[in-house]
């Protein structure tokens, strides 16, 4: 027989109570639970994508310098939208405004993507003397306005010259459907449209040479650059395989020091 003291006693009762009632762990994630979670999200990414947001490029330097040749944009498609019923009280849907900034489908060339600023909406009576833009009689005050050539009397003066090839109008339609807007010394914006200039506006090809933008071919407001990298100006004339594999391998070559960090995350005004 051993003898056992009672420290020992308690010792091995508090230990054989541990072990009868061991501390529940918690139950791990499942496969399908972990898919299903998976799923979820990418759902609501791919509805925010689909629906609300859309990442766009710019390919061109006619908004410079408030956007750049290569950076990267998030776009809301929901603000300029047709307001929808069950979705009315949800987004905050509105027209258009001046000054804005916004992503529309070329009215020229379908399926062509285009971003300018809205410097007239229904109703505006617009014209340029001197390269100054007045609406409505009154001469803009425009510090995001950039001029890096030469000028040119069609669009320094518009719609007081004549359209014409010698300036740079190739549009026929538009020349001929020009006239019909002018009231005065102005052009007049119809209804259901607007008027866009590029913010580089000696080299932005824009409304002066297209005409006026249809409601309809408004696709948002851009929100602000996710993504900004030093691109050359000929880039997106490139249609060789090489050539796009070749940017390719020199973005992730060069990705850290030639991404513009400064712009990342900048909003869009």
């Amino acid at each position: 027989m051993v003898n056992v003291s009672k420290k020992e006693r308690k010792e091995v009762v508090i230990g054989k109570e541990d072990n009868e009632k061991p501390v529940e762990e918690k139950p791990r994630e499942t496969t399908v639970e972990f898919l299903a979670s998976l799923a979820g999200v990418l759902v609501t990414g791919l509805f925010i994508i689909t629906f609300i947001l859309q990442a766009f490029e710019i390919p061109s330097s006619s908004m410079e310098d408030t956007l750049l040749i290569g950076d990267h944009l998030f776009v809301n498609r929901e603000q300029f939208a047709a307001p929808a019923r069950w979705m009315g009280p949800l987004m905050p849907y509105r027209d258009v405004r001046r000054d804005e900034i916004a992503v529309f489908m070329s009215p020229e060339q379908p399926g062509l993507f285009l971003v300018k600023r809205i410097i007239g909406v229904p109703g505006d009576r617009i014209h340029l003397r001197d390269d100054i833009v007045y609406r409505n009689g009154e001469k803009l005050i425009e510090p995001f306005v950039r001029h890096k050539r030469e000028h040119n009397p069609y669009t320094d003066n518009f719609p007081a010259v004549p359209p014409s090839e010698e300036y740079g109008v190739r549009n026929e339609k538009w020349a001929e459907e020009l006239p019909k807007h002018i009231d005065g010394a102005d052009i007049v914006v119809p209804p259901d449209s607007y008027f866009a200039m590029g913010d580089n506006r000696d080299v932005s090809y824009d409304s002066r040479f297209w005409g006026f933008i249809p409601k309809k071919n408004i696709i948002g407001r851009p929100m602000f650059i996710y993504w900004s990298f030093e691109t050359p100006d000929d880039q997106y004339e490139m249609r060789g395989i090489g050539d796009r594999l070749g940017f390719l391998a020199h973005i992730i070559i060069h990705f850290f020091d030639e991404t513009r960090w400064s712009r990342t995350f900048k909003p869009v005004r």
